[in-house]
């Protein structure tokens, strides 16, 4: 009896023991971390804004209730405060490198996989230095 010729596989099915086709790179980090940081702004900046807006309108009271909630009463960030800053603003950073890369990779420009992985690597450090310097500046203010 005749066997049946081998076929191709499918990319996206494993091969081998339980490992998976494709190796995780950089490319694929900052692609996930482009639609966390865009949701994460979306959605928790969104609540903030709205509920900062409602605390200035609804007077002095619930406009301090909602300061108290990030500051110390020397008005100082507390760890709420820090937590919520930095991450957003290492979102917004993030998200706009990443926005950036994309720009690029737009213009047909960037799609040999070294220069590739090297732009991804790169979103993270510059996102991570412009967090570290807005911070800095507005520590010194």
């Amino acid at each position: 009896m005749a066997t049946k010729p081998a076929r191709p596989k499918s990319p996206h099915l494993f091969s081998g023991p339980m490992s998976l086709h494709y190796k995780w790179s950089p490319a694929m980090t900052v692609s996930i971390m482009h639609r966390v940081t865009g949701s994460g702004m979306a959605t928790v900046g969104a609540l903030l804004l709205v509920w900062f807006l409602a605390a200035l309108a609804s007077g002095d009271a619930a406009y301090a209730t909602f300061r108290d909630v990030f500051t110390l009463s020397d008005g100082r960030l507390n760890i709420i405060g820090w937590v919520l800053g930095v991450g957003l603003t290492f979102s917004l950073f993030q998200h706009m490198m990443s926005g950036i890369r994309h720009l690029v990779l737009d213009t047909g420009a960037a799609f040999e996989l070294k220069l590739n992985q090297n732009l991804a690597r790169l979103t993270f450090v510059g996102s991570t230095v412009l967090t570290l310097a807005f911070w800095l500046y507005v520590g010194t203010k």
